[in-house]
């Protein structure tokens, strides 16, 4: 048996307890001590979620490299461990993001600026900003490599406690004099929606294992469960069945979020530094979108399908309702975070408008949103700290005195507003078209998205890289090596896919196609099929 995914979750985890371990101190050699081997850890991670990813087989079985460990025998309980397509290419992002996450926030635990009686502003140990970084990363990729539902379950929730450290213990230092108590705000905030979301979740998993039980498969195995369920051998009621995929749904929209239980987010990016809201928006809020693919869909298949109009209803509001309020957004960071918002809304309505095109680009755009978006959040993360401001008005004229800041940053914005040629442009325009051949009304209102988009990304590249420059603008520098190092990449990547998107979708075709064959669900057929031919005339 492979011990391969084992290991690519192991390593974060074993890195989080070493550089929580590494002796404390104020001294500068620590600080760089404790940094180095958290990147070291984190570059190990992307090898080996690299080498996953390489070594899975589209044409072979759904779930590859599995591994399974007794846990908990009289419930069943397994640490089981598979990956499809889908997991495999999420987390394989997710190894990508972390080790650029650690560059950018290189400086994010120092110690703060001198007070008034010359003492440096006390902050939480730099080991334990990191350690946190690397526990993040470790749940996270357990998450997308389990096959048992209970161990998803627990992985799902244990995120939630190192994120709201990194929230409450490590926010931004550009909020101002209130600063403290916003970030406690925000990080209650976040704990507390997506507690209540884990619960009842964890209701709906015991129902599920209690009805499971009483028809002879006394087992949380995701693969068992699914393959029972889709031929027969476990049937759920039509009322059970519903009641347990609002469960496993609402936990997911919580943490995806969808409108309407999406206010934390703005509260939670606003106050963490850039790399923590890069972990939030790019990285763990992915799990709840991937988790609807995987578990709704596999678990609940006449549940989400009944289920899949309002659904799309509630996607769509978030669509246009996190557009606009970007467009009126004051701060940099809220209005990223309200255009993550309707981000998520095109991802949910690709994943429940249940065809190929859609799924695809469903997965595809939880990836290309995950490197523009943190494109765009870590160089607004690096203005920020330059001008200590987050807000737009601070702000004018940074194009004419640090070009390749504001570059990189108008790449991240075409990015957003999906410019054909860059990596979001291809997953958008499969969940319309996808959408649009079931749902034809909803995929033409989701387009005033894109306009929205063009608007507030292009506004907010106006606003502060253009125009006369700001008294605070005058001496601000432009992005050094590290910094490019972070955005390089990013960058790259967003083009290539964007060029080339073949290898992603090759990856996660095969997964989709399963998870409709699971549910029982076709492509509509075209309202003008094309005439059949032969020998290349029309008969």
């Amino acid at each position: 048996m492979s011990v391969l995914l084992t290991a690519t979750c192991a390593v974060p985890a074993a890195g989080a307890v070493l550089t929580a371990a590494l002796p404390a101190g104020s001294s500068e050699s620590r600080r760089r001590n404790t940094k180095a081997v958290a990147l070291g850890v984190s570059v190990v991670t992307l090898v080996l979620a690299a080498v996953v990813a390489t070594r899975f087989d589209p044409q072979g079985a759904r779930f590859q490299l599995n591994e399974s460990y007794s846990w908990i025998r009289s419930f069943g309980i397994t640490f089981s461990l598979g990956v499809d397509g889908i997991g495999a290419v999420l987390a394989l992002l997710t190894a990508v993001l972390v080790p650029l996450v650690i560059l950018a926030s290189w400086h994010d635990a120092d110690p703060g600026p001198a007070g008034p009686d010359g003492t440096f502003e006390n902050r939480r140990r730099t080991q334990g900003f990191f350690a946190l970084i690397l526990a993040v990363e470790a749940m996270v990729v357990v998450s997308f490599y389990a096959t048992d539902v209970f161990v998803f379950y627990v992985f799902f929730e244990a995120m939630l406690i190192p994120m709201y450290f990194l929230i409450g213990g490590f926010g931004d230092r550009a909020g101002g004099p209130e600063s403290a108590r916003q970030r406690s705000y925000a990080a209650v905030k976040f704990l507390l929606y997506n507690l209540l979301g884990g619960l009842v979740m964890l209701a709906a998993v015991i129902g599920l294992y209690v009805i499971a039980q009483d028809q002879g498969f006394g087992t949380f195995d995701l693969p068992t469960l699914t393959s029972a369920i889709a031929d027969g051998r476990l049937q759920l009621t039509g009322t059970a069945e519903k009641a347990l995929f609002l469960g496993f749904f609402f936990a997911f929209a919580v943490k995806a979020p969808l409108w309407p239980l999406h206010t934390w987010l703005p509260n939670a990016m606003g106050e963490s530094t850039a790399g923590t809201a890069v972990l939030i928006t790019a990285v763990v809020d992915k799990v709840g979108t991937f988790a609807m693919l995987r578990f709704c869909l596999g678990l609940f298949p006449d549940a989400s399908k009944t289920f899949a109009p309002a659904i799309l209803v509630l996607a769509l509001i978030g669509i246009v309702y996190g557009a606009l309020l970007a467009v009126g957004q004051k701060d940099i960071k809220r209005l990223v975070a309200y255009a993550s918002i309707s981000h998520f809304g095109f991802i949910i309505m690709g994943i429940f408008a249940l065809t190929s095109q859609g799924q695809s680009g469903a997965t595809l755009y939880m990836v290309n949103h995950g490197l523009s978006t943190a494109a765009w959040m870590l160089v607004a993360g690096f203005l920020i700290s330059r001008r200590g401001s987050r807000l737009i008005a601070d702000y004018g004229g940074v194009q004419k005195v640090a070009p390749v800041l504001a570059g990189t940053f108008l790449i991240g914005s075409l990015a957003t507003l999906s410019l054909p040629g860059l990596a979001p442009f291809v997953s958008e325009f499969l969940v319309l078209v996808g959408t649009f051949t079931r749902y034809p009304a909803i995929g033409v209102v989701a387009t005033f998205g894109i306009v929205l988009a063009a608007l507030y990304a292009l506004l907010l590249y106006q606003r502060t890289m253009t125009g006369p420059v700001k008294e605070g603008v005058r001496t601000m520098p432009d992005l050094k090596a590290r910094e490019l190092a972070v955005v390089g990449p990013l960058v790259a990547l967003t083009i290539l896919l964007g060029v080339y998107p073949k290898p992603l979708t090759d990856l996660v075709n095969p997964s989709v196609n399963a998870t409709l064959s699971q549910i029982h669900q076709t492509d509509p057929a075209p309202a003008h099929p094309v005439a059949a031919t032969s020998g290349g005339e029309q008969k």
